[in-house]
């Protein structure tokens, strides 16, 4: 597509390669960052980048204004807060977030773009880290269709799967799907690994074999390794996925889901944290069998 204005809000782990797989794509860059140095950063990093001090100001005049921020709290700060990207936005414009957050506070913020005559889109993104900087993240976007299809050929620049799921809020719910089954399969992966070796299993071996069945899965081929050496530093934090998880749960009280597993997952992420795993990635759920 042809050159964009746009402004990026967040530039973590996560917003930094996706701002910068944006540059490289050949769209004009804005930044802005809670902390000065990340921006400072990334304009060195990307020539003709600019960086401002408020989200108001780098999403002046942007033709798509993108963010990948904490919570639901960051976000209605950056977006609805004093100083927010909303009042600096133009008509037309369309708001593209990537922040996995609540369903809910996605449909309040899509209704308040409307209100402003601006486009919003929900639309968190799976595929961690490496995904990221690899431009091949999984995006799930909720939204108008018309809104949707002028926003997608931006997302492109960095993501290798992307589909609108429905209307505003479906984005959130279709990311909340994800973390539930990721949970699931994590913790059954642990216990995999820790009773093959309760039982004198290689357990190295017995993963080289079973991934070639029906037990595979991106985790299994991806995970098992440093989760056998007791290595967890590689990818989604526990405070994270806690965050996630909470978003899921307390959907389900609103829609009447029952997630016991998912519930069960948590609590043994809470006894991680307590074991000082709070920036252990998710993986570590392993290590509160073997301590």
């Amino acid at each position: 597509m042809e050159s964009a204005s746009v402004a990026f809000l967040g530039l973590g782990v996560m917003g930094y390669p996706m701002a910068g797989h944006l540059r490289r794509a050949g769209h004009r860059v804005r930044v802005y960052n809670r902390s000065d140095a990340k921006a400072e950063k990334f304009v060195a990093d990307y020539a003709s980048a600019e960086r401002f001090s408020t989200p108001g100001e780098a999403a002046a005049g942007a033709d798509f204004v993108f963010c990948c921020v904490g919570n639901d709290d960051d976000l209605r700060a950056v977006t609805i807060g004093a100083e927010g990207a909303f009042a600096g936005m133009s008509a037309g414009a369309i708001f593209i977030d990537h922040t996995t957050a609540s369903a809910e506070v996605a449909r309040e913020l899509h209704a308040a773009a409307a209100g402003r005559g601006f486009g919003f889109i929900d639309a968190p993104i799976s595929g961690g880290q490496a995904g990221a900087e690899k431009g091949a993240l999984t995006v799930m976007c909720g939204g108008d269709p018309a809104v949707f299809a002028m926003a997608e050929p931006v997302i492109a620049c960095y993501a290798r799967a992307c589909r609108l799921m429905g209307p505003p809020g479906a984005g959130q719910l279709t990311k909340m799907v994800n973390q539930i089954a990721i949970a699931g399969l994590v913790q059954s992966l642990a216990e995999a690994l820790h009773f093959a070796g309760a039982a004198g299993l290689d357990a190295e071996n017995v993963i080289d074999l079973l991934k070639n069945g029906a037990a595979q899965s991106w985790q299994m081929e991806n995970r098992t390794k440093t989760m056998i050496a007791g290595e967890f530093d590689f990818g989604f934090a526990v405070e994270w996925m806690r965050k996630d998880l909470a978003i899921c749960l307390a959907e389900a009280r609103r829609n009447g889901a029952r997630l016991p597993v998912a519930a069960l997952v948590d609590q043994f992420y809470a006894e991680v944290e307590k074991m000082g795993g709070r920036r252990w990635d998710t993986s570590s759920l392993i290590a509160r069998l073997e301590r």
